[in-house]
């Protein structure tokens, strides 16, 4: 036993421990019973995937399910370039002994054809140059007349073999003037075997070498042109081709011949098909390759330098797939509703490949194994959803 001493007034109390305690108790216990009783809130437990239909609901919005199936899908590669025109078909019009520009009525669009005049030049030099060259045709024919008189003498004695020479190298001369003469008047577009004294003209034409179109005009009417200008570009539509960039590992999945559908971004529903003509094998630095296609008809509206994007498909495969309509995308990413029993469905994740014909390439297929995936009206079932989650 404890006992504790207590001294007030005077007087010492003796008072037992255990009679302390026990009173604390009493008067704990009762600051307890008063003490109001706080309500605890019951815990329901949701599921914030799952969403369930009422009868009328169903009614409203029917539901269909399918399961998983095999189907042949194609590995679809997707590439952009732009239309190219090879060198061949892009011609730069341009007049070797430069002048001045005339006349000329094109403009970017006006379609030419081959041969036909699309522009007339003027300069003193071209009046020059015929000048030269109908003076060296007639020395020539001098010259001619001279060998010939000089080689007569020469068999009969009556002159030198050195003056026949001579006489012989001044013709060949003449000949070489002149026939050098001739290929630069057939550069200015003159015909030297139809040139006179009564034909010599100060203007000389300039002439479309291709069927095409203008893309280019670099002129106007009374500029002076250097040799090295060009003053129009011209191209050769049925040449044009489409040309690709693809990544140096996807080179391997590509072939000479291969089919392909390019479409703009402009009209995305317009589809123009081709195949590959070339594949270029030197990679730049930033791992791409050229692909070379060519269009199996050429639409005018394609015009060089438009961007164009082109879908090829690789090869099939038969892999687990479902209908397009079942997947649902949501904050970027995408989902089916799966039946877990009469009118209760629940949302998962489902990771898609390449679609076709309708169908759409399920990636972690074992996910939904034996499982009844919902088809139409699952757009019904996210906005449902989605309606619970703001309400809650």
């Amino acid at each position: 036993m404890v006992l504790i001493h207590i001294q007030k007034n005077g007087f010492k109390t003796l008072i037992n421990l255990k009679t302390v305690f026990a009173i604390c108790a009493i008067l704990l216990f009762a600051q307890c019973q008063n003490k109001p009783e706080e309500k605890v809130k019951p815990v329901t437990e949701t599921e914030e995937d799952t969403v369930s239909l009422t009868a009328a609901q169903l009614k409203n919005a029917p539901i269909e399910t399918v399961m998983l199936s095999e189907k042949n899908i194609g590995t679809v590669l997707k590439l952009n370039g732009k239309i190219d025109v090879p060198p061949q078909s892009l011609v730069s019009v341009s007049v070797p002994l430069g002048g001045y520009l005339k006349t000329s009525k094109l403009l970017p669009g006006t379609h030419v054809n081959k041969g036909e005049i699309i522009a007339v030049m003027e300069d003193p030099q071209y009046i020059k140059l015929q000048q030269d060259y109908l003076q060296a045709k007639s020395k020539l024919q001098f010259a001619e007349l001279d060998y010939k008189r000089q080689r007569e003498l020469n068999e009969s004695q009556a002159s030198s073999e050195k003056v026949m020479q001579q006489a012989q190298a001044e013709m060949n001369n003449q000949r070489i003037t002149m026939n050098a003469l001739a290929q630069q008047l057939r550069l200015i577009n003159i015909n030297p075997n139809q040139l006179n004294e009564n034909t010599i003209s100060k203007s000389v034409p300039v002439r479309s070498q291709i069927n095409g179109y203008v893309s280019k005009v670099n002129v106007n009417i009374g500029k002076y042109v250097n040799p090295a200008d060009v003053l129009f570009e011209l191209i050769d539509p049925t040449d044009i081709h489409l040309n690709l960039t693809v990544y140096e590992k996807d080179i391997s999945k590509l072939a000479i011949g291969q089919k392909l559908f390019a479409y703009s971004n402009a009209e995305p529903n317009k589809k123009y098909e081709g195949e590959i003509l070339l594949i270029s094998k030197d990679i730049s630095n930033d791992g791409f390759a050229e692909v070379h296609c060519h269009f199996e008809q050429y639409d005018k509206s394609l015009l060089p330098g438009t961007y164009m994007n082109a879908i090829l498909e690789t090869k099939t495969t038969l892999s687990y797939a479902l209908p397009e309509e079942s997947i649902v995308s949501f904050e970027g990413k995408d989902y089916v509703f799966v039946e877990l029993k009469k009118q209760n469905y629940k949302m998962m994740p489902v990771t898609t490949a390449e679609k076709e014909n309708g169908f759409v390439q399920i990636i972690n297929h074992s996910d939904f194994t034996g499982k009844n995936i919902v088809t139409k009206n699952a757009y019904t079932l996210l906005m449902k959803l989605k309606n619970m989650a703001e309400e809650d």
